[in-house]
Order: structure tokens, then sequence, then C-alpha cells
């Protein structure tokens, strides 16, 4: 259990703290602002949906007490996908205001120009459906709208894709983390409340995997 005075630093990027910490409304924040305020780059999100499909029932309750599995989940699906379509429709406002401005600020600790080009060369490598792959891929998740709306992409045609991303994101992590969590339980009576921390570990590796891969691919083959 992880209690608020004890809070550090390194708690924002744990999935834990805020399912314990703020329950269900901080977890549609923190989707919210991962997936469209370019500050939120930093926060937890496939792990944080992975952790809530384990407390479910927990969550859901907090809206809904239901003592049926698939409601819970049917709830979680619907609010959390509702906060990462918003997120991104705010992110993809943010992009058609600012424009190129984003291209010329320098970087802080809550925004970082790299991430900014990552997410451009990645629009540009898969048009539109690199607003669903991008809610796959961690910091590209956040900057992909800002992109869309700085290359002032269609309305309609990223509403569209939007909706299709988060509804995929969130139904995968959300319900992945429920079902591996009852059939571990299940057939070796493992709980894996009790070992997040190397779950999200490797959650962090899978999910930054595709991210590494390109740096080191793309310098490999400009040095060569």
């Amino acid at each position: 259990m992880i209690h608020f005075l004890d809070f550090q630093w390194h708690d924002l990027i744990n999935p834990q703290f805020y399912i314990e910490y703020g329950g269900l409304w901080l977890l549609l924040f923190v989707i919210f602002a991962e997936t469209g305020l370019f500050a939120g780059f930093f926060l937890p999100g496939d792990s944080l949906l992975f952790v809530a499909g384990i407390y479910s029932h927990d969550l859901a309750s907090q809206v809904l007490p239901s003592s049926n599995e698939f409601v819970d989940l049917i709830i979680l699906w619907i609010l959390i996908a509702a906060a990462g379509v918003l997120g991104n429709l705010v992110g993809y406002w943010f992009g058609r205001k600012s424009g190129p401005f984003l291209y010329e600020r320098k970087d802080t600790f809550f925004f970082k120009k790299k991430y900014l080009i990552r997410a451009t060369d990645f629009y540009n490598q898969y048009g539109g459906w690199a607003i669903v792959a991008a809610r796959f891929v961690p910091i590209i998740r956040t900057f992909a709208p800002i992109v869309a709306g700085v290359v002032k992409m269609d309305k309609k045609k990223f509403f569209y894709f939007n909706i299709i991303g988060c509804i995929a994101w969130v139904f995968a992590m959300l319900f992945a983390g429920h079902f591996l969590y009852k059939w571990v339980l299940n057939n070796f009576n493992v709980d894996l409340k009790e070992h997040l921390e190397m779950i999200v570990i490797l959650i962090v590796i899978v999910s930054t995997a595709p991210i590494i891969y390109k740096f080191f691919f793309t310098k490999d083959k400009t040095n060569s």
C-alpha cells in the first residue's frame, strides 16, 4: 500500500500509486493528460491500464457497484476510452493553434523537441493510421495528435482514427491485465498484485522496445 506521506518523485511513473491514492478519477485524468498534453509524456499509460485491469472491480465500483466482472470492464473501457479520445482532441487542437511555434521552442523538463520530431516522422511514415499505432507507443502517443494538428490533418479523419485507436488500446491493455491476472492466479496460485513492480518493468521494456530499436537502427544507418 502506498501512502501519500511517503510520496517519492518516482511514484509519478508508478501506476499503483495513481490507482491506490487517486482511484478512478485520477486514473482518467492521467490518461487524458498522457494522451493530450505534451507535459504528460512521462506519465504511465500502458502499465496504468494493465494494472487497472487487475483492479477493475475496485475502480468500477466507484461509479456503479457490480458483481459482474464484464460489467466492471465495460464501464472502465467506456470511461477510459472517452478520457483518451478527449485527450487526443485537446492535443490536436493545441497542435493546430501552435503550429510551427513548437518546432522553434526550446527544450524544458516538460517539453522535448526530439519527441515531437520523432512523432512527426512516425506520422509521415504511417499517415492517418499513425494515430492508431501511436496509442501503443509511449511518448509517441503523447505527441502524435499534436503533430496531426500541426500538419492540419482533416478533422473528421483525425476523429475517426482517434476513436478506433483509443478503443483498441484501452481494450487490449485493460482486458489483458484483468484476464492474465485471473489466469495466473487460478493456474499457478500467484497473485500478480504482489509483483506489480516486475510487471510494470516488463511492460515498459516491451512497449519502449520499438523506440529504442528505431533510435539505434537510425543511428547506425546514418553512420554507415
